[in-house]
């Protein structure tokens, strides 16, 4: 069952962490591995949130999903929009930022280190609201419950996580981009593009989120309206309708997957330039860590598991909002990326570790419970 699911993967880091030694030796091999592990990471939640879609849809979009989406996740999101945010931040031609980073790696490292400030803005705006909007969201289990109560009463207050944003944008651009950091050690003034940049991520953050929140009625409707089905079905003596979507139930949930996984996308790309500005290693690593995601997808909806272990959400949202802390403060100053990779996956260690408490103390509670009842039968 593993190696099925899992085969394509296991190949995909083989190619692609041998090709990482040819291209810049164990140091690339380092870096690729880390941001594959960021990159599985960072969307482990986004996998859960797909799968528990996926699961409703029939086999022909499955495999949709599953082919084309994934050509859409590794080529474009990993491969193609690392090249467009260099083309833009640098003001320069795509072509001319692939050639700079394959042929003139000193040129195209100048670029885009002086480009940082505003990449860092961009990407911590948005990987922060993401991570704002979760944290404020009233759930029903928490992890970390004497933190995670207080914020979600906090989250009703309307637009709250858009004006803790501007906030920080604002503080960051009066602090750590006064004197950003830029190629060779000079520093200087980048407080405009930083204030430019993170309005911009914001803005991109909103827009995402309203296209995947359209999807999502969209969804809604087409569920309702199938139970409707089935309910009128139940009434009449008439066959019921198969429990999985297809038509423009499935393409619509096919479009929202997508936006969902472009969304997620962006913090995975993003986080990677606090790691490398290599777009080589960037596009290897992520590409490896997006592949695990498709196949932990598959995993999840074969084996049914998706509410085993849920503390792994919050530790990948806590990973992000580390991530977008990080990406301001690298504005000035340089962070090793070693520290950067590891934050993620000791967060995600530590999440997954307290759900295998939880599920090990639910378990014992069960076990007494049964005890108990056989002890009062018996007497």
């Amino acid at each position: 069952m593993v190696l099925k699911t899992f085969g394509w993967s296991f190949a995909v880091t083989a190619l692609g962490l041998v090709a990482a030694v040819f291209y810049g030796g164990w140091t690339g091999f380092g870096i690729v591995a880390i941001l594959s592990i960021l990159e599985i990471s960072l969307s482990f939640d986004n996998a859960v949130v797909n799968a528990g879609i996926l699961k409703k849809m029939n086999a022909f979009w499955q495999k949709i999903f599953l082919t084309i989406g994934v050509l859409i996740a590794v080529f474009g999101m990993r491969l193609v929009f690392p090249v467009v945010i260099v083309a833009v931040t640098a003001q320069m031609g795509p072509i001319e930022a692939v050639d700079l980073a394959l042929n003139d790696k000193d040129q195209y490292q100048q670029l885009v280190t002086d480009a940082h400030p505003a990449i860092a803005a961009f990407g911590g705006m948005f990987l922060l609201m993401i991570f704002l909007d979760f944290i404020f969201e009233d759930r029903d289990i928490k992890w970390l419950g004497w933190l995670e109560r207080p914020l979600s009463k906090l989250g009703k207050i309307d637009m709250l996580s858009v004006c803790i944003a501007l906030v920080v944008l604002l503080i960051t651009s009066m602090t750590f981009a006064a004197n950003a950091h830029q190629h060779g050690g000079a520093h200087v003034d980048k407080a405009e593009t930083v204030l430019l940049s993170g309005i911009a991520g914001l803005i991109t953050y909103m827009i995402v989120g309203g296209l995947s929140g359209y999807f999502e009625d969209k969804l809604e409707e087409e569920e309702e309206r199938e139970h409707e089905e089935e309910e009128e079905a139940a009434r009449t003596g008439k066959p019921r309708s198969a429990v999985v979507l297809a038509g423009k139930a499935a393409f619509f949930m096919f479009l929202y997957l997508e936006v969902l996984d472009a969304s997620f996308s962006f913090d995975g790309v993003i986080g990677a330039f606090a790691i490398t500005n290599d777009i080589v290693l960037m596009a290897l690593g992520l590409g490896i860590g997006a592949m695990y995601v498709r196949s932990l997808t598959v995993y999840l909806v074969r084996q049914g598991t998706l509410d085993d272990y849920v503390y792994l959400e919050h530790g990948a949202h806590y990973a992000i909002g580390a991530l977008a802390v990080i990406l301001m403060i690298t504005i000035q100053y340089e962070i090793h990326e070693v520290i950067t990779g590891l934050i993620g996956v000791v967060l995600i260690a530590w999440s997954f570790w307290s759900s295998l408490r939880r599920n090990k103390a639910l378990a014992e509670a069960e076990g007494k419970a049964g005890s108990d009842e056989k002890t009062e039968v018996s007497v």
